[in-house]
């Protein structure tokens, strides 16, 4: 058959199928070879934690101590800026007020705003939230992307088109941009939205402006929402998930990533979709749609969800890959860092517990309650393995976003709408203190290897 140019047409997927088979058979490294070389793969140490790289201030995680040599268990503890994330969120519901904004202006600034700083940076975001002429019908309504953080990634990219200063690395500009981004998420979050819903799934177009004094969380409901209502709860519920998610620490892959991007001296827009990119991956930011997979699966094949016999049997059939995904795991249930308890799960929890009775949902609230009780002994019985693990927040992050009547391909997206002040906090450190261009090393195994000329290879 020949194309239009009278030449021969090509077998596309046959050509690509046999170039992907020479490309697994030269890429495969002999594992044995990171153990001789002491590699740390994943930059983790031979105990699991994380290889030492940098120093930072924006925030800490604590889950254990080190006593003789050995790892010790305790209560998972998060530090925005040195203050724990329990006193922090106990501070704002205390006050009856939403706690993100202030967040924001913790992490970037280092201090906790007074009265009047809180409302400059409130207006500030409000001013900034709209974003710019022609760039919702040129940038995102002109191609969907069935995948929104794909369209999120693309949008930060974009804005540097719109900036008229977008190289300029100044501590002054870049927090600028920094602000305008952490302002302009929700909104092109919202609209990548929307354009799906619209072009790839045949649904209305909604397309609501962002409202200058609302918080964050509050229009972000406002934009997905056909009706642009929400109550009160579910606006504090949502606002409490983004300040749980905003920050944690310099070593988790997006954050690490921020560094790395900005570490080379590039624009905040290729930092910040770098990072994007990152966040998108399931190992990553995608965790708590697995949970939400995994406990439809559990709803469907455990009859009586108060037997905790026949719950913790269909547990026990996950871990043996007999049952589920085959993959062996209870996701949302351990976690890389947190042993004893994971901080932002038990604070989303009470509110889940909250919102649950608001939404007649307390059988499925006090299901997954279950699960996560029953899971470490379960654990512990089939893997003989003295883990210790606690729920993590993705355990209770999807379920929240359910009863929030939350799309479920806006559960990683709404990760990236808190986890940006993060993001923006730990590049505008890596920009002062950096100085360096973060470079690992990496050993080649490669044999030497002669040139052969191209009539005598096979």
């Amino acid at each position: 058959m020949e194309n239009v140019n009278g030449k021969k047409s090509i077998n596309k997927e046959e050509i690509l199928s046999k170039l992907s088979l020479i490309s697994r058979s030269n890429n495969q490294i002999d594992p044995e070879l990171y153990s001789k070389y002491n590699v740390k793969r994943g930059l983790r140490n031979s105990d699991g934690t994380g290889v030492l790289v940098g120093l930072t201030e924006v925030g800490d995680v604590h889950a254990y101590i080190i006593d003789e040599n050995e790892i010790v268990p305790i209560e998972g503890r998060l530090y925005y800026r040195g203050i724990d994330v329990y006193d922090f969120v106990d501070g704002f519901l205390k006050d009856n007020r939403f706690g993100f904004e202030e967040c924001c202006y913790l992490l970037l600034f280092g201090k906790l705003p007074n009265r009047r700083e809180l409302d400059e940076f409130n207006r500030l975001l409000g001013e900034y939230r709209k974003l710019p002429d022609t760039f919702v019908s040129d940038m995102i309504l002109k191609a969907p992307s069935k995948d929104i953080m794909n369209k999120l990634a693309r949008s930060v990219l974009v804005s540097y088109s719109y900036d008229s200063n977008p190289d300029d690395t100044s501590i002054e500009n870049t927090l600028r941009q920094c602000v305008e981004l952490i302002a302009r998420f929700p909104a092109m979050v919202a609209y990548g939205y929307q354009a799906k819903a619209h072009y790839h799934d045949g649904k209305s177009l909604y397309i609501h402006s962002p409202q200058p004094e609302l918080s964050t969380a509050e229009n972000l409901l406002y934009m997905i929402r056909p009706d642009n209502k929400f109550t009160k709860l579910e606006a504090e519920t949502l606002d409490l998930a983004l300040v749980l998610h905003a920050e944690h620490g310099g070593g988790n892959n997006s954050t690490f990533v921020t560094h790395v991007v900005s570490s080379t001296g590039t624009d905040t827009y290729s930092a910040i979709s770098a990072a994007i990119g990152s966040l998108k991956g399931p190992k990553h930011g995608g965790a708590n749609i697995r949970v939400m997979e995994m406990m439809e699966d559990i709803k469907a094949h455990v009859k009586d969800w108060n037997d905790e016999d026949e719950i913790a049997a269909y547990l026990e059939k996950i871990l043996r890959k007999e049952a589920y995904d085959r993959s062996g795991l209870i996701y949302g249930i351990g976690h890389a860092v947190y042993t004893l308890s994971d901080p932002r799960a038990v604070l989303l929890k009470k509110k889940a517990e909250v919102l649950a009775k608001e939404k007649g949902m307390e059988n499925e609230y006090k299901l997954y309650t279950t699960i996560e009780k029953l899971t470490p002994s379960v654990f512990h019985r089939v893997k003989k393995a003295g883990k210790v693990m606690c729920a993590n927040v993705d355990f209770y992050s999807g379920f929240v976003y359910e009863m929030l009547n939350i799309p479920r391909e806006l559960f990683t997206p709404i990760f990236a709408v808190a986890r940006i002040a993060g993001w923006c906090a730990h590049r505008i450190e890596e920009l002062i203190n950096g100085g360096r261009i973060i470079r690992p090393a990496y050993k080649s195994v490669a044999g030497r290897k002669k040139y052969i000329s191209m009539d005598e290879r096979e």
